[in-house]
């Protein structure tokens, strides 16, 4: 998934949604995309603008989250010279400039009272007012909102108009997340990895080792495709050998043995340890060995030198040479038993 609006994947849930919004795309009614953070909620957007009959017009975006509240209804609806302290001189907003084409709200869930008040009725009768004008123009606006709050709960609890809420869902597109796209992380992973190998101009792409494989497969994906898409493209520009498999992959950019740590506070100090994120794939722990089933004593040591190197691996997310640290190796020695134990991928 890119944005050039190409979709990657194969899962029946990830092409379920895309095809609703393609059914949605030719009808002029708002639409609604829910999802979480990094799903492709605008890349669904533009396919429904360039699926419609205004495929022609523009496109305009905003994302609410990112306007301070005092200045998103001028953004919106725009303004007339001196409307307000620092407002100069008359201004657009983003429904007339959308005019004749599609307005993509992004975190509508953030919009404030009078805001979703002014975009009620723009919705509902094609008008809108600058702010400090009394005249109402009429403009030709479809509307594409996303979230990833849930509306009707925030409806319930008063912190969403439901009017506002009935009149943009008129179709709800929800898309997956990624960790539910069964087998779409390896087309992904090797989607992403192609391209970013092409843009580093290497002669050919390796693939992934198994290693590598078995991390991407094992991650929970909280950021989704755009996470996703990150850590593809770090791993492989990082990777020195573009003739063997990639086969290192950091999830979380700012681990580091040198990272900095906060001084405590004297309650902080005092009390447990905080739990380990959930969404980083736990070291697995070697098991104990049992000694009284020992039947031949160099298989079983091979055995268990084996899962330490595994569980040392995964500790280190993958990073051989801070593995090789970690248990006092050198990196020559490290990669040799890795090679003797088939975990080279």
């Amino acid at each position: 998934m890119d944005r050039a609006g190409q979709f990657v994947g194969e899962s029946g849930a990830f092409l379920d949604a895309v095809e609703k919004a393609s059914r949605a795309a030719p009808l002029d009614r708002p639409v609604l995309v829910v999802g979480e953070r990094g799903t492709g909620k605008e890349l669904i957007a533009e396919r429904l603008h360039r699926l419609s009959l205004r495929w022609d017009g523009p496109f305009i975006t905003l994302n609410c989250a990112a306007m301070p509240e005092t200045l998103i209804e001028a953004e919106l609806f725009g303004h007339e010279a001196g409307a307000f302290t620092g407002a100069t001189k008359a201004r657009v907003g983003r429904f007339e400039e959308a005019d004749g084409g599609t307005l993509f709200l992004d975190e509508l869930g953030t919009l404030s009272t009078g805001a979703q008040e002014r975009l009620l009725r723009a919705v509902e009768y094609g008008e809108i007012t600058r702010i400090g004008s009394s005249r109402p123009q009429r403009v030709d606006v479809r509307i594409v909102a996303a979230t990833n709050a849930d509306l009707p709960q925030m409806a319930a609890e008063n912190r969403f108009r439901a009017d506002l809420l009935d009149r943009l869902s008129f179709e709800v597109v929800t898309l997956p997340p990624l960790r539910v796209r069964e087998g779409d992380v390896p087309v992904l992973a090797d989607y992403f990895g192609r391209r970013m190998a092409a843009e580093l101009e290497w002669p050919s792409w390796p693939g992934f080792g198994r290693l590598a494989t078995e991390a991407l497969n094992r991650y929970e994906w909280p950021g989704n495709v755009r996470e996703l898409r990150n850590v593809i493209e770090r791993a492989v520009y990082q990777w020195n050998d573009h003739n063997m498999p990639v086969d290192h992959i950091v999830f979380d950019p700012f681990a580091s043995p040198w990272k900095p740590r906060e001084m405590p506070t004297k309650t902080e100090a005092n009390s447990d340890p905080a739990p380990a994120p959930q969404d980083v794939p736990a070291a697995p722990t070697p098991s104990e060995p049992v000694y009284n089933d020992i039947a031949d004593m160099k298989e079983a040591v091979e055995a268990y030198e084996k899962q330490i190197l595994e569980a040392a691996l995964a500790k280190s997310r993958y990073n051989q040479r801070q593995t090789a640290k970690a248990l006092n190796l050198t990196y020559d020695q490290l990669r040799h038993s890795l090679k003797r134990h088939d975990l080279l991928g």
